[in-house]
């Protein structure tokens, strides 16, 4: 049964499982592209688009949601990713820190001042 052949409100009812699914595939664009600030702005519309759903969804929504449930999933395993991406450059930059302060530590300090001016 298409959606269009679905009554108004049933109809209303698959267009905001649409919205989830819209929701989920835009999710993971964004993680895709590792843009973490505009995904986290995105976290209060799971809470807008899930409201006052019922409990028991529309048979006509089980494939939407099925979907939505894979993406959502391989956006968990997109943003685990990029979380080893992130701790393996922090440990990168430790690693340069540590270096550069060891050569710092073998110059001799001089003044910044010179004083017989």
């Amino acid at each position: 049964m298409s959606s269009s052949e679905l009554h108004p409100d049933a109809q209303n009812l698959l267009q905001r499982y649409e919205a989830i699914h819209a929701h989920a595939e835009l999710e993971l664009e964004l993680a895709g592209r590792g843009e973490i600030g505009r995904l986290s702005e995105l976290s209060g519309r799971w809470e807008e688009l899930t409201e006052n759903l019922p409990s028991q969804p529309p048979l006509a929504a089980a494939a939407l949601l099925q979907r939505a449930r894979m993406i959502h999933e391989r956006t968990r395993i997109e943003l685990e990713r990029l979380r080893g991406v992130v701790l393996e450059e922090i440990g990168d930059i430790k690693r340069a820190r540590r270096a550069a302060g060891g050569y710092a530590g073998q110059l001799t300090r001089r003044p910044r001042l010179d004083r017989s001016a």
